[in-house]
């Protein structure tokens, strides 16, 4: 109990710092992108994944918190794919070369052992999807970080009930780094998680939610506990994917089509995003944990589906595609003519990102 305190408090307050010192490098070489015609630093997952990756250490290395075979191969995996993400923050990386990672990655970690063969494949289908679900999130200030924090605990609150000690100590920890992060992330936003933290954030928590379905299924709960803990971002996924479809556009477009971006046009400001969709999380979270610790029956799941389809479907009718200048608030600038004087360095040209 002492350890988890000191290592969540660490994990908080190693991340706030890290972001803080990161964030003028950050400027200085140009590793921004706009955000509401203002460039913002991107480095942030840098510190979040060193802050994480360095509590999580000092408890493996001291035995004081080991991270056990779950624990580990998640972590390792995990800032595999956060160095992916450095890539597409730094230069320009394919979206191919970036999904067969993030596959290879999650087929390293899934437990086939209690899934079978089937289930470990439809397991990598699953974190792939999700993880690009939180990928998006990351586009608006503070959303990903509140989403993040809330599942996170959640998480580790059930794998603490399946004794699972090291894996509920990783996401404890992830989940005070967030926390700490979010003191530089908080609308308007002074530095952002670019694609390596998003992808961070996302890998651990579908990963950790696979590890808890497999240890749920033992009890017949099935696969309502990792939908329930996610349902916003899969939510948020299935309402992109579609509208695009409907719209005619390639699929991987990027575009200001995710629900933070529709939740604006409806007139909320950015910190009201972040309350709706953070209400929204502990509200889904909280149905998986309690059919978790089987307080509540599996088919309570059921209002959660409902409500998500209530949101795809209603917010389908938001008109988000050439409206005003939305799409150019979506993008890094490509030239220092686009940003404001003394931010960035002169003559550095920066690249469209997309999500």
């Amino acid at each position: 109990m002492l350890y988890g305190i000191l290592a969540s408090a660490s994990a908080l307050l190693l991340t706030a710092v890290l972001a803080a010192v990161v964030r003028a490098p950050s400027l200085r070489f140009g590793f921004v992108e706009r955000r509401r015609a203002r460039p913002v630093p991107l480095l942030g997952g840098v510190a979040l994944v060193g802050a994480v990756g360095a509590v999580a250490w000092a408890g493996e290395r001291t035995g004081v918190a080991p991270l056990g075979e779950e624990g580990g191969r998640l972590l390792v995996a995990g800032a595999a794919v956060a160095g992916l993400g450095l890539v597409g923050d730094l230069w320009r990386l394919p979206f191919v070369v970036r999904a067969v990672g993030l596959v290879a990655a999650a087929a390293y970690v899934m437990p086939y052992e209690d899934l079978g063969v089937l289930g470990g494949v439809l397991g990598v289908v699953w974190v792939a999807f999700v993880v690009h679900g939180f990928k998006g999130l990351g586009r608006s200030d503070g959303v990903l970080g509140v989403i993040g924090v809330v599942t996170a605990f959640a998480l580790s609150a059930c794998a603490a009930a399946e004794v699972v000690d090291g894996l509920a100590a990783l996401l404890s920890v992830l989940a005070a780094g967030l926390t700490g992060f979010l003191m530089q992330n908080w609308p308007p936003a002074r530095i952002v998680l670019g694609e390596c933290g998003a992808l961070f954030v996302g890998f651990l928590l579908a990963g950790g939610a696979v590890r808890v379905y497999a240890y749920a299924a033992q009890h017949g709960v099935g696969v309502a506990v990792p939908f329930a803990l996610t349902a916003l971002v899969t939510a948020d996924a299935v309402l992109v994917l579609v509208s695009r479809r409907l719209a005619g556009r390639e699929l991987w477009r990027s575009g200001p089509d995710h629900l933070t971006h529709r939740l604006r046009r409806l007139g909320l400001t950015p910190v009201g995003v972040v309350v709706v969709l953070g209400v929204c999380a502990v509200a889904s979270v909280a149905v998986g944990v309690a059919v978790h610790m089987l307080w509540m029956k599996a088919s309570g799941v059921w209002w959660v589906v409902g409500a998500a389809v209530v949101v795809v479907v209603g917010l389908l009718r938001v008109p988000v595609y050439g409206v005003g200048g939305a799409a150019r608030t979506m993008s890094r600038p490509r030239g220092p003519s686009t940003m404001p004087t003394g931010r960035v360095p002169d003559g550095l040209a920066l690249k469209r990102r997309a999500y």
